[in-house]
């Protein structure tokens, strides 16, 4: 019994780790951003949880096989955040702002395959709304 609870304590742990993924660099305007990929399920789940911080310009994409209406909320999530909802050829679609700690539900107003989450007020500071577009390997072009 006590191994399987050391066994428990470990994989607490773990999950309460950051997640360092592959990035991919995309453009907003004169912009460079580092984005982490978050493509598999598990990684999706985990998104950007127990995170202290994050640099300026870095974010995480995140990846799904098909369209739907994506939601998100900040549980375990200490940043506050700012997440925009992409089209498949990058143009914003909706951007939400999010508070930590919550489980309030932050909705893409249309099914989208992309979502790419920044520190608070990055795309506002940098005059990005709906219909502006992020550039990248992952999107079409327009």
């Amino acid at each position: 019994m006590p191994a399987l609870l050391l066994l428990c304590g470990a994989a607490s742990a773990q999950e309460a780790r950051p997640q360092r993924l592959a990035t991919v660099t995309l453009t907003a305007g004169m912009h460079l951003i580092s984005a982490e990929v978050a493509a598999s399920p598990r990684e999706r789940e985990i998104g950007l949880m127990h995170r202290p911080n994050m640099p300026a310009n870095a974010g995480m994409l995140f990846v799904f096989e098909e369209k739907s209406v994506q939601c998100f909320w900040m549980k375990n999530t200490l940043l506050p955040l700012s997440i925009a909802f992409l089209g498949d050829d990058g143009r914003i679609v909706n951007i939400a702002d999010m508070q930590p700690m919550t489980e309030t539900s932050h909705c893409s107003k249309s099914p989208v395959r992309y979502t790419l989450e920044m520190n608070q007020g990055w795309f506002a500071k940098r005059g990005l709304a709906t219909g502006s577009r992020i550039g990248g390997a992952p999107f079409s072009p327009p």
